[in-house]
């Protein structure tokens, strides 16, 4: 199968390497810089102390036909990212934080599936070389769709419910958390116990309830309580480091899904007005 991943960076590049060493045939679609050196140097995955090398092959844009083409930039860079798309690919996942993508994608493909990354950890060290901090990953798509591939490569790929419900499943926790952790700098151990995480997480699967979604509080809170205590999100990573982050494409979406659905956020609302632009 030829699979073309949009943004290979953490979540893109541990993927690429783990489809290219499956016998996948991919094509990384990046920016100039970062395309020629995965072209010259290919892609270095660390994880539980060794290091996976795979050499896919790299192009600053895609026009030949792929059968499915993974969308894992962030929010920021999507409509930059999605230009350089020159084909039609047959399946198109977003492995993307939030729900807004979806319309923009769905505007210039016809495959798009809902789809979430999870339980996933992993920052980029140089252009070419990914660190997973996490044990494994796990891709949830939407029920009816399968991705032989990613399975192929030793990924889990889970089944959730509706499109709806597999993009509220994740941003429901992540909206409160993603916003927590960048203002206060805190992992999720130390979180726990902080009142806005608890109204944060209502506000948020109140409003997935009022766009359809199968969320309960009690399920989310359940998923807080199995993360790891020195957990943090990539949005608090991001402003730490002075990097753009998602977290208007996390939090801020649900501030707006909130306000076309009539639903009322204002924790959500606060942190995210605290929080660094």
């Amino acid at each position: 199968m030829t699979v073309a991943v949009l943004g290979p960076g953490a979540v893109g590049g541990a993927l690429a390497v783990r489809l290219a060493l499956a016998g996948e045939d991919v094509v990384c679609v990046a920016r100039q810089e970062t395309a020629e050196a995965i072209a010259r140097d290919g892609l270095a995955l660390e994880h539980r102390g060794a290091t996976l090398q795979a050499r896919p092959r790299a192009a600053e844009e895609l026009d030949e036909p792929v059968e499915l083409l993974l969308v894992t930039v962030k929010a920021p860079g999507l409509d930059e990212a999605v230009a350089r798309v020159r084909t039609t690919p047959e399946l198109v996942l977003p492995l993307l934080n939030g729900i807004e993508h979806m319309e923009v994608l769905r505007m210039r493909f016809a495959g798009v599936v809902a789809a979430t990354i999870g339980r996933f950890e992993a920052y980029r060290r140089e252009p070419t070389h990914v660190v997973q901090e996490s044990e494994s990953a796990v891709v949830t798509i939407a029920a009816g769709h399968a991705v032989p591939a990613l399975e192929r490569a030793g990924i889990a790929v889970h089944t959730g419910g509706s499109q709806k419900d597999v993009l509220w499943e994740k941003l429901a926790r992540l909206a409160p958390l993603a916003a927590l952790t960048a203002l206060t700098q805190r992992p999720v151990g130390e979180l726990r116990n902080d009142a806005r995480l608890t109204t944060g997480l209502r506000e948020a699967c109140a409003v997935a309830a009022a766009d359809g979604a199968s969320v309960t509080v009690a399920d989310q809170w359940a998923i807080i309580d199995s993360m790891p205590p020195d957990l943090t999100t990539s949005a608090a990573r991001d402003i730490a480091a002075g990097r753009p982050s998602e977290l208007d494409a996390i939090t801020g979406a649900v501030v707006r899904a909130g306000r076309r659905l009539g639903v009322p956020t204002p924790t959500m609302e606060d942190l995210l007005a605290r929080c660094p632009a």
